[in-house]
Parts: C-alpha cells; sequence; structure tokens
C-alpha cells in the first residue's frame, strides 16, 4: 500500500487540503439540502488524504511492461490519415513503414519524459479551477451518450435541452468539479454545428472548467478559438483551460480524426485525453493481463504524440478497460475484471508520472436501479484507490453508456459527495480523539446532547440528500419511494431553482458572435 503524490496541493482557494477542517462535506440537510446551487459548499477538487493501492509486485508489472514493448516493438500501430503525426514519429526515431509504426524498448518512455506530472486547468471562476495530477481528485459527469432517460420520458435521442440541463445540474452540485463534456449528444442540432452550441453551454451555464470537441480537427480548433475568447489568447497559450478526450480506435489503432484533434489541443498548450476502449474479447483480449499490456501501449503513443507536437504539453493517461459477455457479445460495464485491471493502470500511469483518468460510475443497467449502483459502486470505488486523477462518468452513466439518466446523474452525484468524506480519510486531532467528550459522559450513558457532539454534529458524517434513514413506519406514510423516485424529484428541483453564473457581457457577446458566423459559413449537416 503506497501513498503517491505527497505535495500539498497549490491550487485554489477552496480546493481541499489534507490538514484543512473544511475538507470534510457539509451534511446535506438543513440550508444544503434546501438549496441545490449552495456551490460554496464542496470543493473545487479533492485532496485526497488515503493512499492508492499498489496491487501487483514489481515482478508482474515488469512482465507486463515487457509485453507491452513487445507490443509495439514486433507488431506496432498503425496511424492513418495523418501524414504529419506520422512525419513527427519518424523525426523522432520511430520505425515507419507505410502507415504501421514501431518503437524499440523504451523509445516512448523517453519522449514522455517532457510531460507535466500535474498542472491546473483554469475554470472561467479562479476559484473553481482544478488540479490534475498527484494528490488531486476531479469528478466530471458522464459523456457521450446519445440517448437520455428519465421516469417522466423514459428514453429517447437527446437535445440540445437535455445537454443545457445537465450542464445546470452539474454546476449546481456541489460533489462535482467538473462540466465535462459531451454530456450527451444533442441530436436536434446538426452534427457540424453542435460542438458550437456545446462549448457555449459548458461557458454560459456554469463557471467550472470544461472539455471541448474532439470529432474533427477543425471543431477542436472552434473549441480552442472560443476559449481564447473567453481567457485571452495569451492566457491560454500559457495555461490549461479546455480538454480533449481522445480515443483510440482500439486494437492498435490511430485514426487521423484522433491524431489530428489531439495534435491540436496539445499546439495550443491544452490537454489532450488519451483513452483506449479495450472491450474484453473484442477489441483486445479476453485475459485482463494482456488487455492492460495492449491499452497502455496505446495511451502511451498518444501521449507521445502530443508531447513530440509541443513538448511539455498538458496530457492525461487515460484508460478504459471494460468487458463483454462471452454468451451474447453484449458490453457489460461495471464488471469486477475491469475494476481490478484499473488498479494495475494506475499502477502504470505513475511509473510515467502522468496525470490518470481512469473508470467511472459504470453500468449496463437500463434503469436507475440496484444493478445501476452495484456496477457504479464497483467501478467508481477502483477510480479512486487506483489513484485516478480526472474522473469522467461520475454521474449519470446509465445502459452501457447509451443513456444518460438524469436519476442516475442525481444519485451518482450523491455517492460523489459520500466519496469527499471518504477520500478525507480519518482525522486524528485533539478533537477527533474526544477525551473531554469521554470525561462528560462516562461509563454507561450517552453521547446525545454532551458538547462535543453539539460542537460537531453538522460535520462528522456525510449526510445524503437522497437516502430515506427513517423509520420504516415513516417512510411508508410519506408514500414509500425509492431512490429513483426521490433523485427524480431532486433533478427537477435543481433545475427550477438553477440561477446561472454571471459572465461579463461583452465576452458572451463576443462567444456568441463567433458560433453565429461559423454556422453561418456552411450548412447543415445531419449525419
Amino acid at each position: 500500500m503506497n501513498n503517491t503524490g505527497n505535495s500539498t496541493a497549490s491550487g485554489p482557494a477552496l480546493a481541499e487540503g489534507p490538514d484543512t477542517a473544511s475538507r470534510r462535506p457539509r451534511r446535506a440537510g438543513g440550508r444544503e439540502r434546501r438549496d441545490p446551487n449552495a456551490r460554496a459548499t464542496g470543493p473545487a477538487y479533492i485532496t485526497r488524504a488515503i493512499p492508492t493501492y499498489d496491487i501487483m509486485g514489481e515482478e508482474s508489472l515488469c512482465r507486463i511492461e515487457a509485453a507491452c514493448d513487445r507490443i509495439l516493438a514486433e507488431v506496432g500501430l498503425d496511424i492513418r490519415d495523418d501524414d504529419e503525426c506520422l512525419a513527427l514519429f519518424r523525426r523522432a526515431g520511430a520505425k515507419v513503414d507505410g502507415v504501421r509504426v514501431r518503437f524499440e524498448p523504451g523509445h516512448l518512455r523517453e519522449i514522455l519524459k517532457t510531460a507535466p506530472h500535474r498542472f491546473t486547468q483554469h475554470a472561467r471562476n479562479p476559484a473553481r479551477s482544478v488540479e490534475i495530477g498527484g494528490n488531486s481528485v476531479v469528478f466530471s459527469p458522464a459523456y457521450g451518450s446519445p440517448f437520455v432517460m428519465d421516469l417522466d420520458r423514459g428514453r429517447r435521442y437527446g437535445t440540445l435541452e437535455d445537454f443545457q440541463n445537465f450542464i445546470k445540474l452539474a454546476y449546481a452540485c456541489p460533489w462535482l468539479h467538473h462540466s465535462g463534456g459531451t454530456v450527451c449528444e444533442p441530436t436536434d442540432v446538426p452534427v457540424n454545428k453542435r460542438h458550437l452550441d456545446m462549448v457555449y453551454a459548458h461557458i454560459r451555464y456554469s463557471d467550472k472548467a470544461f472539455m471541448g470537441s474532439i470529432t474533427s480537427e477543425e471543431r477542436a480548433e472552434d473549441s480552442i478559438a472560443m476559449s481564447r475568447l473567453l481567457f485571452g489568447a495569451d492566457f491560454v497559450d500559457r495555461n490549461c483551460v479546455i480538454l480533449g478526450n481522445v480515443n483510440v480506435n482500439s486494437p492498435l489503432l490511430w485514426d487521423g480524426t484522433m491524431t489530428k484533434s489531439a495534435r491540436a489541443y496539445a499546439r495550443a498548450n491544452q490537454a489532450a485525453v488519451i483513452v483506449p476502449f479495450i472491450l474484453g474479447g473484442a477489441m483486445g483480449p479476453v485475459t485482463n493481463a494482456g488487455a492492460i499490456a495492449q491499452a497502455h501501449a496505446e495511451t502511451m503513443v498518444g501521449c507521445a504524440i502530443t508531447q513530440l507536437e509541443r513538448p511539455g504539453a498538458p496530457v492525461i493517461y487515460g484508460n478504459f478497460l471494460s468487458s463483454m459477455s462471452l454468451r451474447s457479445g453484449s458490453p457489460t460495464f461495471g464488471t469486477p475484471e475491469p475494476a481490478i485491471g484499473s488498479m494495475v493502470i494506475g499502477q502504470l500511469a505513475r511509473r510515467l508520472g502522468l496525470p490518470l483518468r481512469c473508470a467511472g460510475s459504470f453500468t449496463t443497467s437500463k434503469l436507475p436501479d440496484g444493478q445501476a449502483m452495484q456496477e457504479s459502486v464497483m467501478s467508481m470505488l477502483s477510480a479512486v484507490h487506483c489513484g485516478a486523477n480526472f474522473i469522467l462518468h461520475s454521474a449519470g452513466f446509465l445502459d452501457g453508456l447509451l443513456s444518460m439518466s438524469y436519476e442516475k446523474f442525481m444519485m451518482d452525484a450523491d455517492f460523489c459527495g459520500a466519496l469527499h468524506s471518504y477520500l478525507a480519510g480519518v482525522v486524528v486531532d485533539d478533537n477527533t480523539l474526544a477525551i473531554d467528550a469521554f470525561k462528560e459522559v462516562g461509563p454507561g450513558s450517552h453521547f446525545l446532547g454532551c458538547a462535543h457532539a453539539m460542537a460537531n454534529y453538522t460535520t462528522a458524517f456525510y449526510d445524503s440528500s437522497l437516502s430515506d434513514d427513517t423509520p420504516f413506519e415513516t417512510w411508508s406514510e410519506a408514500g414509500r419511494t425509492d431512490s429513483a423516485v426521490r433523485a427524480n424529484r431532486r433533478w427537477k428541483q435543481s433545475l427550477s431553482e438553477y440561477q446561472a453564473p454571471a459572465i461579463d457581457p461583452g465576452v458572451d457577446e463576443s462567444i456568441r458572435d463567433y458560433v453565429e458566423r461559423k454556422k453561418a459559413a456552411t450548412g447543415d449537416q445531419w449525419y
């Protein structure tokens, strides 16, 4: 059991530190329960006070790294439709044969030495900027679902209104630190223009850090251009203000759409999140060790692309291990094998010294039910224990990521609140040891009402805003509601009480003008 990244965060004033009294979440009752926009109760990000967990010994880790080196040297990866990317690797000394690229052992590790171990992603509200790397943990909503779902209207294609709603819910939630990216696809907006509306929604309806588009180089450039209008071009050139989630076409293929987007972010000194998607048995081996070796190879190549484009550009080592039902061929999420595999991925990322994105609230359940939360907790706990710094898919993931659920979003966000307390560890000081309370109470009595209890009761325990802890009779008389029904009421209340954060009118106008000009310059494309 090892602790990683012992330095104290130097982030914003609202960020947690291991010795600050504010790191424990306030109870969700009282004012916080009534006011879902009371964001000041939550930190800008978490500084973990518990160690990461190293489950694999040195010999086995070395064998996985050796297997990765053999894949890179003996098989290689294809890089298609990006001649400049191939040229970057050729100049760096890789063996390039057509679109196939091979690497000698240790070559990529040498390239990756220029990548920062940690960095700040700035938010338009400086108090909400996040630290990524080291001991920092950042929770971000789920990403990429074409459908949305709620108890009232069921499963349907996502719209721009749904997208904006989820931005507002993430902004209002004190336990989510990041606005996310494509929280759902707004399918009522043309494919070639929806990225403009999505980035603008993040900018206008939240003041937390956000992600941009990666579906083409031009859309990545648009996302960065809008960020320059928001922060100023000089500031953006010196600081990270936007992330791009770039996916490998596993197995062993980087296509030009992704490599060009990754290079666009790196060129602008913005962070690409490099993520293979390995569905065990389909896009990778069914065995965990082989899938991990493959993921490590694919991710290192993607991270290296950013460093060859601009040495020192921030980059996040990402991972998305998943499994499948070998009886039906259907993907499965939140299962134990990918969860424990994430623990090994954490060790490999730390050996490279790179910030880590891993796991999330994964589930294949079609409803916000017991299966959904069982699988999500399995996966989410692996993320916090493996040392993930940026946890995408922290809230809303349902239906194997095909659906973004309003109710699941609220349930996951509530669990993220509990994880704030979990990651705070056990504080040991004069107050928590409670010697004066023992003296006051004495043997055979109780602590209810004693001075220590009265002084600490509002902060001692995480108080869920969704769980029902009343007696059975009280719960029955109140309507016998389950978690999903309570979550349904909660998201509606949160949206009804939402108030947009202030934004400079001139900046807002310049961004809206950019969006309108870009939209007017080309026709609509719907596929």
